[in-house]
């Protein structure tokens, strides 16, 4: 059991009156999470996998929850998207069973944003977990053990089955992409046809890091820029991708509509693309470090709430900053490299934001990922 960093945020919230919903992707630890905070209480499990339950939850009334809350203080609900119409069952209990605290995970936003957002308004807290984390891993085995697991993580990721399975991490990976890549993506999205999906995300897993053109890509697999950009949505709100902006202020030469596209795992990238060589062996190795490095800064700026904004910046005279932060209007801008190199930062960046200029490689990057 990894400590997670949200734990005792959500534990703050308990009992105040408000649904806990948990979202995230499949086998990133949600389950866990909540049976951890609830492992002292006497709590109510109610499984959407199972087809009693999504038939108990579905339309009953407020006389028909009564009889199935019975004494309970304390309602979980687990993979809560499969059931249809549960934002309105859950606000019936919310509003009507004051007594009742209730938590809520769910695998994916794609229909549980939907479903839940305006039934909960006002009624929820919400957080999204995130595989592993490097502060959660390095808090549970140690600063020598992780330091010596460094590249076993940028190679096979953080997913805790993964971790948990030393020594059998691909075909780890591979039941994780069979089964909830596709499988989950399709159930709960209008996407017809998986072969474009599968080709979309080999594009994307070979283009990380870099700035991602969807007209190219669209040309690559044979679809419209529409249908692209579609897909690519659906898998940010599966928790796969997620994207950064270009920085810009209007400067004339500033690169402003393009974006980069990141992996929230390099375990999944690696296992879409069949890669898994030593980092020393290849082309990528400055993609795998980014990508490795953005995630994780990302998963910090969520959990702790900075309300950071996150960039990359390029002039159209190929000056560039792989990654820019913004945060609450100081600007700091990022060189990743995996070893020692001087980087010299564009002078007409650092004068124009009155920014800080800040190169993170190997002997740094814990600064970088736990702030």
């Amino acid at each position: 059991m990894y400590k997670r960093t949200i734990e005792n945020t959500i534990n703050e919230k308990v009992n105040g009156g408000k649904a806990i919903v948990v979202v995230g992707a499949r086998q990133v630890g949600k389950t866990t999470l909540l049976n951890e905070i609830l492992k002292k209480k006497d709590y109510l499990f109610l499984d959407a996998d199972d087809p009693v339950t999504r038939n108990l939850l579905q339309n009953p009334t407020t006389e028909q929850i009564r009889t199935f809350i019975g004494d309970f203080k304390y309602i979980f609900l687990d993979e809560a998207q499969r059931i249809p119409g549960i934002g309105l069952t859950l606000k019936i209990i919310t509003d009507q069973f004051k007594q009742v605290q209730l938590f809520v995970s769910g695998s994916s936003s794609f229909d549980l944003g939907n479903e839940l957002n305006e039934p909960l308004t006002g009624r929820k807290w919400e957080y999204e977990l995130f595989p592993i984390s490097w502060e959660e891993y390095e808090n549970k085995i140690g600063f020598i053990k992780a330091e010596q697991q460094i590249e076993n993580r940028i190679l096979y990721g953080f997913y805790p089955e993964v971790i948990n399975n030393q020594g059998k991490e691909r075909e780890t990976l591979k039941n994780l992409v069979n089964s909830y890549l596709y499988r989950d993506i399709l159930a709960f999205s209008d996407i017809r046809k998986p072969e474009v999906l599968e080709k979309l995300l080999q594009a994307l897993a070979l283009q990380m890091g870099s700035e991602v053109n969807y007209n190219e890509i669209s040309q690559l697999i044979g679809i419209n820029k529409i249908t692209v950009q579609k897909y690519i949505e659906i898998l940010e709100k599966g928790y796969i991708v997620f994207k950064l902006n270009s920085f810009s202020r209007n400067i004339r030469n500033e690169i402003k509509q393009n974006r980069k596209i990141y992996f929230y795992d390099n375990g999944i990238r690696n296992m879409l693309i069949s890669n898994f060589n030593q980092l020393d062996l290849r082309v990528d190795k400055g993609a795998l470090w980014e990508n490795f490095l953005v995630s994780e800064r990302r998963k910090q700026n969520l959990y702790k709430d900075t309300f950071a904004k996150m960039y990359f910046w390029r002039t159209k005279q190929q000056q560039k900053i792989d990654f820019v932060e913004d945060n609450n209007g100081q600007i700091k801008g990022f060189e990743f490299k995996w070893n020692n190199k001087k980087t010299k930062f564009p002078q007409n960046f650092i004068d124009t934001y009155k920014a800080e200029g800040h190169v993170i490689d190997r002997s740094n990057f814990r600064e970088f990922i736990k702030i």
